[in-house]
């Protein structure tokens, strides 16, 4: 098998898998589950985003969230418009994620516009964001799937990670925003990439919705991916994503890896005690696999 030593842990519950949550949360329980992962050792996080708090109110205390849990690791800060760079700019947070979905019905339906007028905005805010020195993430949504669309075509995902790369982002985040996606077409799929883009961090970013996210990442192993958006307890789901469940889970992930002698620096016991501050405040159960069977 093609199996790498290490691979690097990016954490999206705070973000992706909080933005969705129908409660409420308190913002120090946030905080204090931000604390937890980091304690955790991961170095990679998306903290929160910059997104109209009338669409996704969860997210509306994004400002509190940034200045309490900055550090030396890399945090990320999701802003997909020119008022969310703005907003960026007046924090100290140095790593932002722009996001374009390949479909066009869906993104015309998570923020108003087509792909490639989403392209035409972000290419001078990117420069502009590179000139500052901030580390430019890109991801790329429905990359396998669409719940309005149906299959994307690899040419055209293949094309818009091109368009990005070419606009000197960092890394590309490359997601199967609905869990639609088996482990062939994941396999397929980042084998080109990797070919098409052999200087550019790619990453890839997997929902559970089938059941499927954990062959996906393994799938993504053998085609050479070393970066994966996970996010703790499983939570997750898309607000503009019809039937989207959470996140693949990073302990799941973080056990098989181990599991295969593969190295994540990530201490699975406190994994499972950020879930823990995190998981009194939610509307549904955590159901990972690694979870409840180590959870008290």
């Amino acid at each position: 098998m093609n199996l790498p030593n290490s691979v690097s842990i990016i954490e999206v519950g705070p973000r992706d898998g909080l933005q969705n949550e129908k409660n409420l949360l308190p913002t120090e329980e946030k905080i204090a589950f931000i604390h937890k992962l980091k304690e955790a050792g991961i170095k990679e996080m998306e903290l929160t985003s910059f997104v109209s708090p009338k669409w996704v109110p969860q997210m509306a205390d994004a400002n509190d969230v940034i200045t309490n849990c900055l550090d030396e690791t890399r945090n990320f800060v999701l802003a997909p418009n020119r008022k969310g760079i703005d907003r960026l700019y007046e924090t100290a947070c140095k790593a932002v994620a722009v996001f374009v979905g390949v479909s066009e019905t869906f993104n015309k339906k998570n923020i108003n516009k087509t792909t490639s007028e989403s392209m035409e905005e972000l290419t001078p805010i990117i420069g502009e964001l590179k000139e500052k020195g901030y580390f430019v993430r890109a991801c790329i949504s429905t990359s396998f799937y669409c719940p309005y669309d149906g299959k994307m075509n690899e040419e055209d995902v293949v094309r818009l990670c091109q368009q990005f790369a070419s606009l000197g982002v960092d890394e590309l985040s490359v997601a199967d925003t609905n869990g639609m996606a088996n482990p062939q077409e994941v396999y397929s799929l980042f084998t080109k990439l990797k070919v098409a883009l052999p200087e550019t961090l790619l990453t890839a970013h997997f929902h559970d919705t089938r059941g499927m996210a954990i062959a996906n990442v393994f799938s993504a192993l053998q085609a050479g991916i070393t970066r994966f958006d996970t996010s703790a307890g499983g939570l997750g789901g898309c607000p503009f994503a019809p039937g989207a469940t959470g996140n693949v889970a990073t302990e799941d992930v973080v056990f098989m890896l181990h599991q295969m002698g593969i190295e994540t620096g990530i201490d699975l016991t406190k994994v499972v005690d950020a879930i823990a501050v995190i998981e009194p405040h939610l509307s549904r159960p955590i159901e990972s696999k690694y979870y409840r069977l180590h959870s008290n």
